[in-house]
């Protein structure tokens, strides 16, 4: 991911210090050394994109961290040691703690869910509801947290809605389509209804089911009418407050939009030392 990773990195850059970083210019440009505290408990997330942030102003600027992509950390926890001249720290400061905010929410948020579902045999994935530019990092992010990736675009992975049937005439025909055309890409197929379910059931070449909005009572019986013919996904209005339910219905597969779109940035800080 590096090298996205810096076109991310020097696009952030581009756009906070413009033409020049007018309030660093004021400062004495003295070597410093700096960290940065975790202020809540967290998984960590965006090292890569910390260190770019900070070597794209100043390539001698030294970071030595204390944690790892994945981390859980506790509040009060220092992340990183930083060394460099103090222009340069306070010009990349915000950005790099843009990324690092971001990132390691939606992994501390996918461990969060992860952890509740622990003891069943549902796994935790992501969706593409992602903040533009950051598909692959949120997903990285997803990762670290525990939970899975879903399709990563548009380009990977055959996922057949509603509109895609409606405008094909029939999921059957859908699906012969599909299979023709690309061969070696997987096919998901979302279902609204149990009827629409045991049309699916009976068709080959599927991957994946995904039921979507079903009522938990609907998602233990599509498992039960299912019998392991098909890995089956559920999806729509499932939070922290009903995911154990949803996955103690046997389901395969829980995606969730909001451990990439609804998140809150976790409370960092980069603070001088004396």
């Amino acid at each position: 991911m590096n090298s996205e990773a810096l076109q991310i990195v020097e696009l952030a850059i581009s756009e906070d210090v413009g033409g020049g970083d007018v309030t660093s210019a004021l400062l004495e440009n003295k070597l410093i050394d700096a960290e940065i505290v975790c202020r809540e408990d967290a998984v960590i997330c965006g090292i890569e994109f910390v260190n770019l942030c900070f070597n794209s102003i100043d390539p001698k600027i030294q970071i030595n961290w204390n944690v790892r992509d994945g981390s859980i950390v506790s509040s009060g926890e220092i992340l990183c040691r930083i060394s460099g001249h103090a222009k340069a720290i306070v010009t990349a400061e915000r950005v790099a703690l843009n990324f690092l905010q971001i990132l390691s929410s939606t992994s501390t948020k996918t461990a969060e869910l992860v952890h509740l579902i622990r003891g069943t045999k549902t796994k935790l994935l992501d969706t593409r509801k992602t903040i533009p530019g950051l598909r692959k990092a949120q997903k990285y992010a997803v990762k670290c947290g525990g939970g899975v990736n879903h399709r990563m675009g548009l380009y990977d992975c055959i996922m057949l809605k509603e509109n895609h049937i409606l405008a094909i005439d029939s999921l059957e025909d859908s699906i012969k389509n599909a299979v023709r055309k690309f061969p070696k890409t997987p096919v998901i197929v979302e279902v609204e209804s149990l009827e629409e379910l045991q049309s699916a059931l009976s068709m080959k070449d599927i991957t994946r089911i995904l039921c979507d909005n079903f009522s938990i009572k609907e998602l233990i019986e599509a498992v039960k009418i299912s019998r392991g013919l098909y890995p089956i996904e559920a999806s729509g209005g499932i939070t922290e407050t009903n995911i154990v339910d949803y996955a103690q219905t046997g389901v395969d597969y829980i995606s969730i939009g909001s451990i990439t779109k609804d998140i809150r940035s976790i409370d960092l800080s980069l603070r001088f030392l004396a």
